[in-house]
């Protein structure tokens, strides 16, 4: 039954959308996850997707779905999960994120609201040594 399923809480795993050169005239965006705990995370897997909103059917807009394996993030590291372009900034941006800890299974969804990727919403992220958004 489901509720005899163990959903442990997601602590110290961070998505992040930086930008890779600011001063290029075309800046590279890319997404990364960054593992803040002191232990590696294993067998790591992201499903990425992007969408608009499910209300808007006559003008719902999607991006493929692409799930990548990412193996182990060693403690207090981390590893690009893929670039994204500008373009979909304006769509809903989610990264599903699977992991095992001590072969306990972790899974946490981390969304970038639309328009949320823009220059206001810019901080330094310590980890990349860049500017960008972070996700909790």
């Amino acid at each position: 039954m489901k509720k005899d399923i163990v959903f442990p809480t997601v602590e110290g795993i961070r998505v992040a959308v930086a930008c890779k050169d600011a001063t290029a005239e075309t800046p590279e965006w890319a997404v990364y996850l960054l593992n803040t705990n002191a232990f590696d995370i294993d067998n790591v897997m992201v499903v990425s997707k992007g969408y608009s909103e499910k209300e808007q059917k006559q003008e719902q807009q999607r991006t493929s779905v692409l799930r990548q394996y990412l193996g182990t993030i060693a403690a207090g590291q981390h590893m690009q999960i893929e670039l994204i372009d500008p373009s979909v900034f304006h769509l809903f941006n989610e990264y599903w994120v699977s992991y095992y800890v001590n072969g306990q299974i972790y899974d946490k969804k981390f969304i970038f609201v639309p328009e949320s990727i823009i220059s206001e919403n810019l901080v330094y992220i310590p980890q990349l040594e860049l500017k960008g958004i972070l996700h909790h």
